[in-house]
């Protein structure tokens, strides 16, 4: 991966982070409910991951957000 794609997928799990926190969600509850791992929840957050656009679709159905809300950063 190079910087410049590091750089979005950081800049994306902070965004992602701030939504989830502001709507009083643990990692744990978020990864549940999606039916997604904890661990690939907080490599997401971390910009460790690039995440699957139905991995996507389905974080942004449990936060209650729309889709196009995620990539508002």
């Amino acid at each position: 991966m190079n910087f410049r794609s590091e750089k979005i997928l950081i800049q994306f799990g902070k965004h992602l982070k701030k939504l989830r926190q502001e709507k009083g969600i643990t990692q744990e509850d978020l990864a549940y409910n999606s039916g997604i791992s904890l661990s690939q929840i907080a490599r997401i957050e971390t910009g460790k991951i690039n995440p699957t656009l139905c991995t996507l679709i389905e974080i942004a159905k449990n936060l209650k957000v729309n889709k196009q809300d995620l990539f508002d950063f």
